[in-house]
């Protein structure tokens, strides 16, 4: 039998795993530790998700995310393929790091969510690497309880179930996870010994997650589809992207063009250099100009989320 596709759904919430090949470390110092949040931070920020939780251990790791419109299979193609370049390069080696396909199990947030961010908290504590939740220093425990500031993680949604006071609900959730220490191993969390692998919830969610969402990927732009796009951000012609003008606005847009390919389409920047008249080279650096200036520029940034958007919501109507 076929492997399931996964579900997909706006705020659909996953335990994801990623594991490194042949059980081999992923993590060789610090420094990749580092790395590893950094490119989940740029995640946050372009793909539009959430993260509630992580834990890195030494050949594995732990996240609780939330997705939007990107489908978590983009997501985690492209966090994945970004730290085995890291890797790769600083290891001076070629070849996988992780083992096959990530794991995703879909939880009932409404259910589980708390229970699930202190799972991956407690971790090192089950794994002996640490005697208590918040000594380890690469999960996100020490967030929730205010002893280091991580702007992209989403700790208020957990925080908020306890108390409308801060310091009180970072209280109650340290109590909470000290008393789901003698709970060990949870297989559940795992996708084991459920009656379907890909779900964990109460029965009334699983019926209405099997009902209502599509079990096949959000369709994906075509090369076209991106070209309409970005010309009606830009208030371009059908022609725009082809002039051979060099003005600001059509360069920016052209860069639009190439990002919305790499991101969302299975097109290629070779099929959109063809159609537009430039060469892959010049496309690629346009694109990396553009993602930096996105950074500093929210005018920027507010387009490449508008187009990001309306990807999203053409997909989700074809599905």
């Amino acid at each position: 039998m076929g492997r399931k596709p996964r579900i997909h759904y706006p705020g659909a919430l996953y335990h994801v795993m990623l594991r490194g090949n042949a059980g081999q470390d992923i993590f060789f110092d610090d420094t990749d530790r580092c790395r590893f949040l950094l490119l989940l931070q740029e995640g946050v920020e372009r793909l539009g998700f959430r993260v509630h939780a992580f834990c890195l251990m030494t050949n594995h790791i732990h996240v609780a995310l939330q997705v939007e419109g990107i489908p978590l299979s983009r997501i985690m193609q492209n966090l994945a393929l970004r730290y085995t370049r890291w890797i790769n390069w600083r290891q001076k080696r070629s070849g996988h790091v992780f083992q096959g396909r990530y794991k995703a199990i879909l939880i009932d947030a409404d259910s589980y969510l708390t229970q699930l961010v202190a799972y991956l908290h407690l971790n090192p504590v089950r794994a002996h690497m640490a005697e208590q939740p918040g000594e380890y220093p690469w999960d996100s425990h020490g967030a929730y309880l205010g002893l280091q500031q991580i702007p992209w993680l989403t700790t208020e949604v957990v925080l908020s179930q306890f108390s409308k006071r801060v310091a009180n609900a970072r209280r109650l959730f340290c109590e909470f996870t000290q008393g789901e220490k003698d709970d060990g191993h949870r297989p559940e969390f795992h996708g084991t010994g459920l009656c379907d692998d890909r779900i964990f919830g109460e029965d009334s969610f699983i019926d209405v997650v099997l009902r209502n969402a599509e079990d096949r990927p959000l369709a994906k732009p075509s090369l076209y589809s991106v070209l309409e796009g970005v010309s009606t951000l830009y208030d371009l012609d059908k022609r725009g992207l082809k002039a051979p003008g060099q003005g600001t606005r059509i360069s920016e847009a052209r860069a639009m063009a190439a990002w919305g390919i790499l991101e969302f389409s299975d097109a290629t920047l070779t099929e959109l250099g063809r159609e537009i008249g430039r060469d892959v080279t010049s496309l690629s650096s346009a694109v990396r100009r553009l993602v930096e200036r996105s950074k500093k520029d929210s005018k920027t940034a507010e387009r490449m989320n508008q187009l990001r958007d309306g990807f999203a919501k053409n997909a989700s109507l074809q599905a």
